[in-house]
């Protein structure tokens, strides 16, 4: 019996030891969690700060975190080139895009199975209740910035009531089968910029964080 205990605890200890590791490789993942704020993210600054202190609580701090978010207006910023050229793994070391191209073409590996959290957690998608596949990105398909006068980042990620934010679907999963109800990364505006409004169209106020190196 106590080479069986002896046996089972080490086996345990390798698994944590390689589900460590693993995350200590990790590049890419969900946020588990949004501010507490909507879509007020405090810009892009609060956004990459809410990406490093996470990674860092999974053991993957040692890398350069940016959130995958545009801005508008004078000084607008391009989601894609905030992230380097990759490739990137999950916490689960699963690749999920080969490169900058990669994840904005059509053969990227970003599902629901592999848009995990930091954690390695699936989140709730389409037909899951309740469903939280909306993630903030504020990008067109391209991951490049809106150019349009209207709000499409909830004011460069500082609101938290009125606005709007383009989302993405982490699932590809939306009503139907166009291309953005099965976009990653441009899928639809949010109802406004609050907690409230996020989760009335299916989200949760999270973000894609990619290392850049």
């Amino acid at each position: 019996m106590t080479r069986v205990r002896i046996g089972l605890a080490a086996a345990a200890f390798a698994a944590a030891g390689f589900a460590s590791a693993q995350s200590a490789d990790m590049t890419f993942f969900v946020t588990s969690t949004g501010s507490g704020k909507g879509a007020d993210l405090g810009g892009l600054a609060g956004a990459d700060k809410l990406c490093q202190s996470l990674a860092a609580a999974a053991g993957a701090g040692g890398k350069t975190w940016r959130a995958y978010l545009s801005t508008q207006g004078a000084g607008a910023v391009n989601a894609k080139d905030r992230i380097g050229d990759g490739p990137w793994q999950n916490a689960k070391g699963v690749v999920v895009a080969k490169s900058n191209a990669d994840l904005h073409g059509a053969s990227n590996n970003l599902n629901k199975q592999t848009a995990v959290t930091e954690k390695g957690e699936v989140l709730n998608g389409r037909g899951d209740t309740p469903n939280r596949h909306d993630i903030l990105t504020g990008s067109q398909p391209d991951g490049t910035a809106f150019t349009v006068a209207e709000d499409k980042t909830c004011g460069n990620w500082s609101k938290s009531g009125d606005g709007n934010a383009v989302v993405g679907h982490h699932d590809r999963t939306g009503l139907d089968t166009s291309p953005p109800a099965l976009s990653w990364n441009s899928s639809h505006p949010s109802a406004g910029c609050s907690d409230e409004a996020l989760i009335k169209t299916g989200g949760a106020g999270r973000i894609y964080c990619f290392a850049t190196k």
